[in-house]
């Protein structure tokens, strides 16, 4: 098939989650298909970006949206009452371009990442999937609590024009494909079901066990911009690692990961390290005895658990965040709630060192077994494939 995916982001470098699952979608997608890639832009592209996705890329197209632009059509998206984040990155010169890429390209099927860009293809007739990867209407609900009291309205808002307009997209798309089970069924449309499961991949050629001094006992990696890990990052610092210093005084905790918020960066003490962009994030993951993902808010499968079970780092997660994963609570992971059941698993690891080996061996093989992107990709191909070629 000719696939046109259209991106709401350039999907390099890999540093956040919703780029990842794309680059994967398309590495492995383009082994038996044309892929023309079209992405949306509102940042610097880095160098090497266009460069490496055309090993992939029959052609790439960088839609770029400037600040003023982005206002405009914020303040638009308020009266036509779609979501702010759908507005954010809708652009009426970029909706020419690409319906010129369209007609001269005659794509077989189009292929959409999340719903931020949907409105793009609202009105073309060819064939469509859309990937919903998690549900936002859900992530920006769970946040209100916890915005400050003046966003509280914003983020109200928001969550019902997300729920509103995720049931539309479900009306545009001949396919829609989603990233878990429990994200799938908070999407509200009566035909949810009918919605197609492709979890997310690791790399276990890149994301493997290595062998390095652990000078720290716990680590939290990932985008250190992004609300949920900002929340969790805080809840960490500040919650579970005074507790685990009651029993383990020396106790070191290594935030790591991409862009840190001021938040993230006012934790930093003499036992808090926030390293910010890191060449090699493995570096991150081996350098420590235990790794902890305590999502309190946020949907969507955790990639940080992936890669850090794919490294055998005996991991710990809360019940939202193994909800998507359905790792085994204390065979292949440990499940928290609590600050004390937090800490309380950390210490059992760093205490005893046979459990802590057992846990990381059964988390290794649960995610060799259960998540890889090829076999993903190959799941989402044959959905758009029965869009081309519909079963009798």
């Amino acid at each position: 098939m000719k696939i046109l995916v259209l991106l709401p982001r350039v999907p390099y470098p890999l540093e956040k989650g919703d780029k990842l699952r794309a680059y994967n979608h398309i590495r492995f997608l383009a082994k038996n298909n044309e892929i023309i890639l079209c992405a949306i832009n509102d940042t610097q592209v880095h160098p090497d970006a266009v460069k490496h996705l055309q090993q992939f890329c029959t052609s790439i197209h960088i839609f770029n949206i400037s600040k003023f632009s982005i206002a405009v059509n914020l303040l638009k998206a308020f009266f036509k009452g779609i979501p702010f984040q759908t507005g954010y990155f809708y652009n009426a010169k970029a909706q020419e371009k690409l319906d010129r890429i369209i007609a001269g390209e005659k794509p077989d099927h189009i292929f959409c990442q999340l719903v931020r860009v949907a409105e793009y293809m609202k009105n073309q007739p060819i064939p469509k999937t859309i990937d919903y990867q998690d549900v936002f209407s859900k992530g920006v609900q769970r946040r209100v609590d916890k915005a400050p009291f003046y966003l509280r309205p914003v983020y109200r808002s928001e969550y019902k024009r997300l729920l509103k307009y995720e049931h539309h997209v479900f009306e545009i798309f001949d396919h829609k494909t989603i990233i878990s089970r429990p994200d799938r069924d908070l999407i509200p449309h009566p035909e949810k079901d009918k919605i197609h499961i492709i979890p997310n991949g690791v790399d276990t050629d890149f994301f493997k066990p290595i062998e390095r001094e652990k000078d720290f006992e716990i680590v939290f990696i990932g985008n250190m911009a992004y609300p949920p890990n900002v929340n969790a990052a805080e809840f960490l610092a500040t919650k579970i690692l005074p507790i685990v210093q009651k029993s383990e005084p020396g106790a070191r905790l290594l935030l790591a990961g991409a862009t840190p918020d001021k938040k993230v960066l006012a934790l930093q003490s003499g036992s808090v390290t926030v390293t910010g962009w890191m060449d090699d994030i493995r570096d991150g993951y081996a350098r420590a005895k235990t790794f902890i993902a305590p999502m309190q808010i946020g949907t969507g499968l955790q990639n940080k658990l992936l890669e850090a079970m794919a490294m055998k780092i005996p991991s710990i997660t809360s019940q939202l965040a193994n909800n998507a994963l359905c790792a085994k609570d204390g065979k292949e992971i440990l499940v928290g709630n609590t600050p004390e059941e937090y800490a309380n698993h950390i210490l059992k690891l760093l205490n005893e060192p046979s459990f802590a080996l057992e846990i990381g061996e059964a988390g290794y093989q649960f995610v060799i077994n259960n998540y890889n992107w090829e076999s993903a990709t190959a799941e989402l191909e044959k959905v758009m494939e029965s869009v081309q070629h519909p079963i009798p």
